[in-house]
């Protein structure tokens, strides 16, 4: 599988220097670099917009001690809209980091699965986001848990650095996102032939 070379954030403010606050909203901005990405931080005081040449933006905030001790911690807002802009990628690397997104926001009770469709040999699942009941189509890239677990320790490193423990990734890949679906449900799951409006 190949790696991202990727840096976890160190937690100041990319123009000013200054250390960024537990709790403290911020811009977190990631630029295109091969395969990989490049995170940037920006404090309130010091956004001017997004740069030139972003790949996407989002505004969140520093976790505070008690929330760094939770597993998957990682502002919900920008995981679902890293989810959706990685939605239009075709690199394998790419399509593998999105099949993990799907993974934790499954976990994280934000998407459900609802069924398998297979278009032109490839193996997508048809998710639903449960808040905007938005339809998704997701490539299944048939990741071993090794490799799932490497590409959530390089998203944990890219995010907030709160993936190096990805026990509950891994255990998303073992259940659902409803309570009444097991893995297996899911592979097995009735087949769906061609393409809907859903995205890819």
């Amino acid at each position: 599988m190949q790696q991202w070379e990727t840096a976890k954030p160190t937690g100041t403010c990319s123009v000013s220097g200054r250390q960024l606050e537990e709790g403290e909203e911020y811009y977190a901005v990631f630029f295109e670099e091969g395969d990989s990405f490049r995170r940037v931080d920006y404090s309130l005081e010091s956004w001017d917009g997004q740069p030139a040449n972003a790949f996407c933006f989002f505004k969140t905030r520093v976790p505070i001690q008690e929330e760094k001790k939770k597993k998957l911690f990682v502002d919900d807002g920008m995981l679902i809209n890293f989810f959706e802009r990685l939605a239009s990628e075709t690199e394998p690397v790419r399509l593998q980091f999105r099949f993990v997104l799907a993974l934790i926001l499954m976990r994280k009770r934000i998407l459900r699965y609802e069924e398998t469709v297979r278009d032109d040999g490839a193996e997508l699942w048809q998710m639903r986001l449960v808040k905007e009941k938005s339809l998704h189509r997701v490539l299944n890239p048939h990741l071993t848990d090794e490799q799932i677990a490497g590409v959530s320790i390089q998203l944990g490193a890219i995010l907030n650095g709160d993936f190096d423990d990805h026990e509950d990734v891994l255990n998303a890949h073992e259940a659902d996102a409803s309570s009444d679906v097991s893995a297996d449900d899911v592979s097995n799951a009735p087949v769906k032939e061609g393409v809907s409006d859903a995205d890819a």
